[in-house]
C-alpha cells in the first residue's frame, strides 16, 4: 500500500482488481529495460557473451518483427524468417461471410452460432469455434447446445464446462468408437497452443477481430504512450496485435502436411475496411473463398474426402484381418 500511494514511474501502469478479490497490480510498459540491464549482459560461466535465439509462428507481421523486438529492445537482433512448410493453398481455404451483420450487432453471435452449426453438422463435428469475448463464448455455445442436444450426433463442448485437457482429449478422440462428432466453443487460452491433427479439426471459425481490449489497464497505458509520441496507437498498436492473434486462432487449423480443411473468418471488416488488408497479409496463404456456393463446394469436399479416406480404412482393416 505505501508503493501504491507513491507516485508511479512513467515506464510502469499500475491498476486495482476488484473482480474476485482485491489485487493491486504494477506492471512494466514493456520489458525492454529488463533485457538490457538483466538478460544480455550475463556472460556465461567462462566470460563469453551468451548467445539468445527467439522461435515462434507469431513473432510478428512486418519484416523486422517490430511487435515482438521493440518491447524486448531488441531491434539491433538478426532476423530471420523461414517460409512454412505446410501447402497453404492447397490445404487449407478462407471464407469471409459477406452476409454476416456486423460485430457490433446483437445479432451477430447468433449469425456466427448458425452456421458454425450448419458446417458442423454437415462435417459430423470436427468444428472449433474461438471468440474474443466471455459473452459471445457463452451466447455461441448455448445456441449450439440447443442445436445439437444429446443423441443428436453432434456433442457441444464449451470452455470452462470442463477442464482444459479434458476438453482437448475428447476433442481429439472425434467420433472413434462409435461417439459423436465434436464441436468445441473456446475462448483466450484456446487461441495458441493446441494442437489437433487430422480428421479431428477440419473447420475452425473466428467470430471477430481480436483486437486488445480498449479496456485493459496495461493497453490503455500502452496506447497513451504511443499516442504520447506522435504515432497512431491503433495503427501501431491494435493491428500487429490482432494480426498476431488473428494468427494465431488460424494456425490451429493446419498442423500436419496431411491436415486439410476451413478458415471462417466471421467479421466483414477484414475486407471491408483498409487496415482488413494488412490482418489479410498476415494470415497464411490459404485459397479465399469469394462467395457462399464456393464455401458449401469446399465443405462437401471435405466431406467425401473423409469418407472416402474412412472407406479406404476399412478396407486395409479388412484386408489385414483376412491374413
Amino acid at each position: 500500500m505505501q508503493r501504491f500511494a507513491a507516485p508511479c514511474d512513467v515506464a510502469l501502469v499500475r491498476w486495482a482488481d476488484v473482480s474476485q478479490s482485491l489485487r493491486l497490480v504494477e506492471s512494466p510498459l514493456d520489458i525492454a529495460e529488463t533485457v538490457r540491464t538483466r538478460l544480455l549482459p550475463a556472460p556465461d560461466a567462462e566470460g563469453r557473451p551468451r548467445a539468445w535465439v527467439f522461435v515462434s509462428a507469431t513473432l510478428g507481421d512486418d519484416e523486422r518483427l517490430r511487435w515482438f523486438t521493440e518491447p524486448c529492445g531488441l531491434q539491433q537482433a538478426e532476423v530471420l524468417r523461414i517460409g512454412s512448410p505446410f501447402d497453404y493453398a492447397r490445404q487449407a481455404a478462407l471464407y469471409v461471410p459477406s452476409h454476416i451483420v456486423r460485430p457490433n450487432d446483437p445479432a451477430h453471435s447468433a449469425d456466427v452460432a448458425r452456421l458454425a452449426g450448419d458446417a458442423a453438422a454437415r462435417l459430423g463435428g470436427r468444428t472449433m469455434v474461438l471468440t474474443t469475448a466471455l459473452r459471445a463464448l457463452r451466447s455461441i455455445g448455448e445456441a449450439l447446445a440447443e442445436r445439437f442436444p444429446a443423441g443428436s450426433g453432434i456433442e457441444v463442448l464449451v470452455q470452462g464446462q470442463l477442464p482444459k485437457r479434458v476438453l482437448m482429449d475428447r476433442f481429439r478422440a472425434g467420433n472413434a468408437g462409435g461417439r459423436p462428432g465434436c464441436v468445441l466453443v473456446a475462448s483466450a487460452s484456446f487461441w495458441e497452443g493446441i494442437d489437433m491433427p487430422g480428421e479431428a479439426l477440419q473447420l475452425v471459425v473466428i467470430d471477430k477481430l481480436p483486437f486488445p481490449p480498449p479496456g485493459d489497464p496495461l493497453v490503455e497505458a500502452r496506447c497513451r504512450r504511443i499516442e504520447s509520441e506522435g504515432r497512431s496507437a491503433f495503427a501501431d498498436y491494435s493491428v500487429p496485435e490482432a494480426a498476431v492473434a488473428l494468427k494465431q486462432g488460424a494456425g490451429r487449423l493446419i498442423r500436419r502436411e496431411t491436415d486439410t480443411g476451413l478458415l471462417v473468418i466471421c467479421d466483414t471488416r477484414l475486407t471491408q475496411m483498409g487496415y482488413g488488408r494488412r490482418l489479410l497479409a498476415a494470415l497464411p496463404p490459404m485459397r479465399r473463398l469469394a462467395t457462399a456456393p464456393d464455401f458449401d463446394a469446399a465443405l462437401r469436399a471435405l466431406v467425401e474426402q473423409g469418407a472416402s479416406e474412412r472407406s479406404c480404412l476399412r478396407w486395409m482393416i479388412g484386408y489385414f484381418n483376412m491374413l
